[in-house]
């Protein structure tokens, strides 16, 4: 009996453009290893290969593209800018935007746990969505892919996976001193712990973030602070 394409898989081929030849790849690249492993299935059907396909595929794109958008910048520089763009945390951003997380395959003990929307599952299966593209319609389409959804913001991603880095230089060079980031909040159970962390110049909060671990909060409230201190500067209290 033949098996029939889930209609899932057409609302994904739909958002991101590309229609599979073999819609099979699509879903292998979906396939979570808790789902293979609760359906009984072979150590190879899930996504863990694609996805090691897909890192490799990702990082030539990236690194094709930023060589001739950036013909300035040195190979430290292209270094830098390209590891912002390949990182966990900035391809589980790529993967929310066009909802990745609710395409899955996932055992129930991985959903209940927040698998959806955790950024580890998520980017991998990215990874694995490039890894699928390209096996199906070769280099051009991943290509076209990585550039749509990947190569689309490449300032403001930069900006943001080195945001606290930026931010205190900035501080750093005009007062010679620190800025500070407290937890304000935390909540949740364990494997889904979220943090609400603000960066402080002298007492006043210049950025405020969010996150599931407090490193990636700290990086959205330095985030936060740029964009305002662009628009507003920083004035030291007396």
């Amino acid at each position: 009996m033949t098996e029939k394409k889930d209609i899932r898989l057409e609302e994904l081929e739909e958002k991101i453009g590309y229609q599979f030849h073999d819609w099979k790849l699509l879903k292998l690249a979906m396939t979570h290893s808790s789902y293979a492993n609760d359906m009984r299935k072979g150590k190879r059907e899930n996504n863990e290969r694609l996805e090691f396909l897909g890192d490799a595929v990702l990082e030539l794109t990236s690194s094709e593209t930023l060589f001739h958008r950036y013909r300035e910048k040195s190979e430290g520089e292209l270094t830098r800018i390209r590891a912002s763009l390949v990182c966990e945390p900035t391809l589980a951003a790529c993967a929310r935007e066009i909802e990745l997380g609710s395409y899955l395959y996932l055992s129930h003990g991985e959903e209940r746990t927040g698998g959806r929307e955790r950024d580890s599952v998520t980017s991998d299966a990215f990874e694995a969505l490039i890894g699928a593209i390209y096996l199906d319609g070769g280099y051009e389409e991943a290509k076209a892919f990585v550039q749509k959804f990947v190569l689309n913001d490449i300032e403001n991603k930069h900006l943001f996976y080195d945001s606290k880095t930026i931010l205190q230089e900035i501080v750093q060079k005009d007062f010679g001193e620190r800025v500070e980031y407290a937890t304000i909040n935390e909540y949740g159970p364990d494997h889904d712990k979220h943090f609400e962390v603000e960066a402080r110049f002298h007492g006043r909060i210049i950025g405020t973030g969010e996150g599931r671990t407090k490193k990636r909060a700290e990086q959205q409230a330095a985030y936060e602070a740029i964009l305002r201190l662009r628009q507003n500067g920083l004035q030291k209290e007396q």
